[in-house]
């Protein structure tokens, strides 16, 4: 199972996407987080690929450590792990395919084969708080039955209107039944100040989690909102190897870690990320924002992991990348499958996917 060809793939500059190719026919696609898609591609094409050509597809974390520990110095926080993350997706792909298995079985099994997803909804920051509660019914009219609403603050925004924060998430709040879970998404705007004596009202009104209340890198100032508070204290989507991890935990000490497959160099860091949270009983709930490839590649880590039982986070579909996949698996009433064919279970739409390059609309991302 020799390694032929890696391509990237741009969709209309927003998204990326990566297919290994191998001397048996069989290929695999994966999906990296789209923070700079052009720059991804480039190391991608210029750096892992030749690392790769001519190599058992089949020897996973070896390559996983070829490709990690001789870039090092081009990482370890953004473009590194976010490529080898699309690689490597591909790669546990190509394995399920072979072996003829799903990923999760291939992983351990499934401890559930069908998760309720929470609808994540953002850029509470820049919208009125009747606009988020319309957006809000809207996707309750579409059956979700769990949700997040987020601020989009980042860390240089300490506190920039607390008032109107908490006023948006009682007017959401009003607005749905008691049964039904909803957390709040500072995204790292707040001082630790600021955090406690907003998450104590927010404990009044029944929140469900607290993510990333203070900037990422304060781990100490995490740790005394951790103290602080009763409401569950969530981050990770910043960290992405499992030292880092085990940093955010033992020194921040959160409740709940949220690594994301597409950014934390894929399947196999996340299985040992994973494999921390279980180690030190932490509550895994994965970051997660690509609806295609990422929510899949996530989905299969999730099932085979049993410390990650709370609703996992959709944060909206995109109807055009749902259009290049065959058996992507259909969100109904908030909820979504455990797809049953091999690998991650889906096949690229050759015919559309075709299209769309003669149309421009998807570009390799070669130099």
């Amino acid at each position: 199972m020799k390694i032929i060809d890696v391509k990237t793939y741009i969709v209309l500059g927003t998204s990326i996407f990566v297919r290994v190719f191998t001397d048996e026919g069989l290929s695999g696609v994966g999906e990296c987080s789209p923070m700079n898609c052009q720059v991804i591609a480039n190391f991608i094409e210029t750096t892992l690929k030749p690392m790769l050509i001519g190599k058992n597809s089949l020897e996973i974390e070896k390559l996983w450590n070829e490709m990690f520990f001789n870039t090092y110095k081009q990482g370890v926080q953004g473009i590194q792990p976010e490529a080898i993350a699309g690689i490597d997706i591909a790669l546990w792909d190509i394995k399920g395919k072979k072996c003829n298995l799903p990923i999760y079985t291939l992983l351990g099994g499934a401890y559930q084969k069908k998760y309720q997803q929470y609808a994540s909804i953002g850029f509470g920051a820049y919208q009125s708080i009747r606009k988020m509660v319309k957006r809000v019914e809207q996707k309750l009219e579409e059956g979700f039955r769990a949700f997040k609403i987020r601020m989009d603050w980042g860390s240089m925004r300490r506190d920039k209107n607390l008032m109107k924060d908490f006023e948006m998430f009682k007017a959401v709040r009003s607005i749905l039944d008691k049964g039904i879970p909803l957390s709040f998404d500072a995204n790292n705007g707040y001082s630790v100040q600021g955090a406690i004596k907003q998450g104590r009202k927010f404990e009044e009104l029944d929140i469900f989690h607290f993510e990333e209340p203070v900037a990422q890198y304060d781990y100490e100032g995490l740790k005394k909102v951790v103290k602080a508070l009763d409401v569950p204290i969530s981050a990770g989507e910043h960290e992405y190897t499992k030292w880092q991890f085990l940093d955010l935990i033992q020194k921040a000490q959160v409740d709940i870690i949220q690594p994301d497959v597409v950014k934390c160099a894929g399947i196999t860091e996340m299985r040992r990320i994973n494999d921390l949270g279980i180690i030190f009983n932490k509550t895994i709930l994965p970051h997660q924002t690509q609806p295609t490839i990422g929510n899949l590649a996530n989905l299969h880590i999730c099932a085979s992991t049993m410390n990650c039982t709370l609703p996992l986070e959709y944060a909206g579909g995109k109807p055009f990348l749902e259009d290049l996949f065959i058996g992507l698996p259909k969100i109904e009433n908030g909820r979504i499958k455990l797809p049953t064919k091999p690998g991650l279970g889906i096949e690229v739409d050759e015919e559309i996917f075709n299209e769309l390059k003669l149309k421009g609309k998807i570009k390799q991302g070669k130099l």
